[in-house]
């Protein structure tokens, strides 16, 4: 097992995000090794049935899907985490050549590769330390065989829809004619449901977002004080998505890097957009980034959505 070095930019995000107005830190610098320990905890809540409903899908058509990739895929994740759902797919694949996940926190990621290559031994498995939502090269394919991007847990959400449409125009160009894409895609319901999975009775979903502040102290040599922000999860129904802000509850000054940073009480720190979108929707923007539906498939609640697409290169 191979890796690759990276860096995530995190100190300049946050001296930037700081400074706009609004502000905003961009949701990938949650994951630092704190960070993805404590979204593990959350995919293992009642309230998040993202993850729930996901492996659920994979578990049932991963057979599907594997009909459709053929023999010898290689996988490329984005934003691969703990992989708990790459064992899933890849149990389902037929005889897979190769695996290269893709994801900003380098420990995290490579300690999470090891495991897995250890369980496959046959699988040549290629960590990328590398920020998924800008251009990168994978390294060098091993043959022709058919690529496969796997994108799980909507976080296709985390990008506004121009974004994701970029995006898969990158993935499309990476995965090449033979392409194909299998990504999970939150569906459109009840306000109340979706808000309950981003801000859960236990407060781990709190815990999560305040550890962006938690790392600016351990990075940066800031000093927030973390009890002096609440977390907010609101459904905006007119944009289809959950906004998810950092809240001052009392006026306050954070010293971060050597630099002062004042906040009012209410002032907010914009740090997550998840999307939702109903299938013809998703469909519709899949089209725009390059790719064409081959298959979907939804829980049986309907809640959630795993999309098949193929390269088109008519619209690549």
């Amino acid at each position: 097992m191979k890796g690759e070095s990276g860096g995530d930019g995190f100190g300049a995000a946050v001296l930037a995000g700081l400074a706009a107005r609004p502000r905003r830190i961009p949701c990938r610098h949650l994951y630092d090794a704190e960070g993805s320990a404590l979204f593990e905890r959350i995919t293992e809540l009642d309230e998040y049935y993202l993850s729930r409903c996901e492996a659920g899908l994979l578990a049932r058509h991963g057979g599907e899907v594997a009909a459709l990739v053929g023999t010898g895929a290689r996988v490329v994740e984005f934003g691969a985490g703990s992989m708990r759902k790459t064992r899933l797919l890849l149990d389902a694949l037929t005889a897979p050549a190769a695996y290269v996940p893709v994801d900003v926190c380098r420990d995290a990621l490579v300690l999470a590769a090891r495991r897995l290559a250890a369980d496959h031994p046959g699988l040549a498995v290629t960590p990328l330390v590398a920020d998924f939502t800008h251009p990168l090269t994978l390294p060098p394919a091993p043959g022709d065989d058919p690529a496969l991007a796997f994108f799980p847990g909507s976080t296709i959400g985390n990008l506004s829809p121009s974004q994701a449409r970029d995006f898969l125009h990158r993935v499309a160009r990476l995965t090449g004619r033979r392409g194909w894409l299998l990504v999970g895609v939150d569906l459109v319901k009840e306000p109340a449901v979706i808000e309950a999975a981003y801000d859960d009775r236990h407060g781990v979903t709190a815990m999560f977002l305040r550890n962006l502040l938690a790392r600016a102290n351990r990075e940066l040599g800031a000093d927030f004080d973390l009890d002096g922000f609440d977390h907010t999860a609101r459904w905006n129904g007119r944009e289809g998505r959950v906004e998810i802000h950092l809240v001052a509850n009392r006026s306050q000054t954070a010293m971060v890097a050597g630099e002062p940073f004042r906040f009012r009480r209410g002032d907010a720190i914009h740090v997550e957009d998840c999307d939702k979108y109903s299938v013809p929707q998703f469909q519709w923007l899949a089209r725009q980034g390059g790719f064409a539906p081959a298959a979907h498939w939804i829980d049986p609640q309907g809640l959630f959505s795993l999309h098949m697409l193929a390269v088109d290169d008519r619209r690549r």
